[in-house]
C-alpha cells in the first residue's frame, strides 16, 4: 500500500514569541522558521523525530484574503490546517483528478527565507473545502525547510505525530472525498491512514471554525500517544 506521509500540522497564532515561549516550558524544542515572501507572514517549527511537524504562523498585519488569517481573527489561536508529504505531486495531483476530485488546485508555488537568510521553495495543492489537507512538495531539499539533528530532540519526549482529527460537516461525503484524493486503500473503518499517522474524522456541528484539523496526537518516548492539549 503506497501511503503518503503526514508533513505538517499548521497553528495559527496571533504572538509568535510568547507562544514560542509556551511551547518551550511546556518541553519541547522549537525552531525559528522565517518568513515568507509576498505574505505577511513569519514561523517557528516544532519538529520531530519521524519528520512531522508543528509549523507556528503568526501575521505581522491583517490579511484578509488568507483563510488562515481570517481563522486567526475570527477565533483566535488554533489548529487551521495541516499538510501531507508526496512523493511526486503532479502524480497525486492526476490521479486524485482521475478519481473524480474535481476541486483541487495546484501546483502552486510557495517559499520561505530562513534567518540565516537560506531560500527554500516548495509547491502546494489545495481543495477548495478545507476537510482535506492539502499537499507539500519541497523544490529545496526538504531538510533545508524542516531542520535535522538535536532540534528534533525534546525534553518532554515527543517524538511524532500519531494522527489528526478533523472536523467535518459530514463524515460520510469527507470519507468518500479522502477515497478521491488517496485512494480505495487509504481508507479503512472510518479512519484515513497514512504512512506512521491516521486521520480520524468527526461530525462538530459546535464548532466555531470552518472544516479542517481539531485535535493532535502526538507520540512520546516510553508513553505512547497523547493529545497535545490546551497549548493550541
Amino acid at each position: 500500500m503506497n501511503l503518503l506521509r503526514l508533513d505538517h500540522v499548521v497553528i495559527a497564532v496571533a504572538d509568535l514569541d510568547r507562544t514560542v515561549a509556551r511551547y518551550t516550558e511546556a518541553g519541547f524544542t522549537v525552531a525559528p522558521g522565517g518568513r515568507h515572501p509576498g505574505r505577511n507572514t513569519s514561523n517557528a517549527l516544532v519538529v520531530f523525530d519521524d519528520g512531522a511537524y508543528l509549523e507556528l504562523i503568526t501575521y505581522s498585519k491583517p490579511s484578509p484574503d488568507e483563510r488562515w488569517w481570517r481563522e486567526l481573527d475570527a477565533h483566535g489561536d488554533g489548529l487551521v490546517d495541516f499538510a501531507l508529504l508526496p512523493q511526486d505531486l503532479q502524480a497525486v495531483l492526476d490521479q486524485a483528478r482521475a478519481r473524480g476530485l474535481s476541486d483541487i488546485t495546484g501546483p502552486l508555488p510557495g517559499g520561505r527565507v530562513r534567518p540565516d537568510g537560506q531560500r527554500v521553495d516548495w509547491q502546494t495543492a489545495r481543495q477548495a473545502q478545507h476537510d482535506l489537507p492539502f499537499l507539500c512538495a519541497d523544490l529545496t531539499p526538504r531538510g533545508l525547510r524542516v531542520p535535522e539533528g538535536e532540534v528534533r530532540r525534546h525534553p518532554n519526549g515527543a517524538t511524532g505525530i500519531a494522527g489528526v482529527t478533523v472536523a467535518v460537516a459530514d463524515v460520510e461525503a469527507s470519507l468518500a472525498r479522502y477515497r478521491a484524493f488517496l485512494g480505495q486503500d487509504a481508507v479503512s473503518g472510518g479512519e484515513v491512514l497514512l504512512e506512521g499517522a491516521r486521520i480520524r474524522l468527526v461530525r462538530d456541528g459546535q464548532r466555531r471554525r470552518d472544516q479542517g484539523p481539531c485535535g493532535v496526537e502526538l507520540r512520546f518516548a516510553g508513553r505512547g500517544a497523547a493529545a497535545l492539549g490546551t497549548l493550541v
